[in-house]
């Protein structure tokens, strides 16, 4: 039985997708995710012992945080564990775009948040930043900062700027210590 010339382009479109997929990944020899723009969070790889100043500035608060490399290598798996005034737990994923030439990150938590965030290594500092929009309509930026990095501590802060930017307020100021 001959095949229809539907069923041919059929078959055609189908095998397509597949030799382009195969002839790429021949193509090359170097395993996935290992240039040195994906080692660029290395800094951040580890277990860690997390203080910051609780709410009423009188004294600190702790937590921990555990980040490893899954799936191959190519993605960085976040696991926060928050402690006194904020107990939360959350995770992020970040990977880096060679599309973007940038970093991208994935941030969920047991109050409901979903937050994403890209950036890059400036210089000696590390930021990812997103857009959101306040209660009023107004556009805000948000960014995470890592600085201050060494191979046994560094700090990373929460910040916003309701100015485009101009101006940036910390409002959570996480200093890390490797355990």
């Amino acid at each position: 039985m001959k095949p229809s010339l539907f069923g041919t382009i059929i078959l055609l479109a189908l095998s397509v997708p597949a030799l382009a997929f195969q002839a790429g990944t021949q193509a090359s020899s170097a395993p996935p995710c290992s240039g040195t723009e994906w080692r660029q969070f290395d800094f951040w790889i580890g277990e860690w012992n997390l203080t910051w100043p609780s709410p009423d500035g009188k004294g600190a608060e702790n937590g921990t945080n555990t980040i490893t490399r899954v799936l191959g290598d190519c993605v960085i798996l976040e696991n926060f564990t928050g402690g006194g005034s904020n107990p939360m737990r959350g995770m992020s994923f970040s990977t880096f775009s060679p599309k973007q030439q940038k970093w991208q990150q994935i941030w969920v938590d047991d109050q409901g948040s979903y937050l994403d965030f890209v950036g890059e290594m400036k210089g000696s500092k590390m930021i990812l930043s997103r857009q959101t929009t306040g209660k009023n309509g107004e556009k805000i930026l948000q960014r995470m900062v890592w600085t201050n990095i060494t191979p046994n501590s560094l700090d990373w802060s929460w910040e916003m700027s309701s100015d485009r930017g101009k101006n940036w307020k910390v409002l959570w100021p996480i200093h890390y210590q490797r355990k």
